[in-house]
């Protein structure tokens, strides 16, 4: 005796519906995409013309009389700390703008030593 299946319409009108729900949900979506993206260049467009325009060359900044300036490296002396027993808040502390520090008298830089461990940290062997 052989088993025949009733004809089932809602499958079949379903298995329809998400065929084409499968290609539309996607169109869809890439078209929204394809808004947002246009009104951020619209928007960045308005936000532009807003803007002041670039300068010309003649309103570009120009080097001083002297020449360019140029950088001074100079020795510090360093500034011991009070041994008074006190702490220091950080607006009490030396060379902090409340007071200027002095140029050494020897100014040869000191040299970076091949056995020193530099920061903590580094990387490096340390003293070996």
């Amino acid at each position: 005796m052989g088993y025949s299946a009733p004809m089932n319409t809602i499958g079949m009108e379903l298995a329809a519906l998400q065929g084409v729900m499968g290609g539309a949900v996607p169109f869809f979506l890439g078209l929204v995409v394809v808004l947002v993206l246009l009104g951020a260049f619209w928007l960045g467009m308005r936000v532009r013309r807003r803007e002041p325009a670039t300068p010309t060359p003649e309103e570009q900044p120009k080097l001083p009389e002297g020449g360019p300036v140029v950088e001074e490296i100079e020795m510090r002396e360093a500034d011991e700390m009070p041994t008074d027993g006190g702490c220091l808040t950080p607006h009490e502390m030396p060379a902090s703008g409340n007071r200027s520090t002095r140029r050494a008298a020897d100014q040869t830089p000191l040299k970076w030593n091949r056995n020193s461990s530099g920061g903590f940290g580094s990387g490096g062997p340390g003293h070996t």
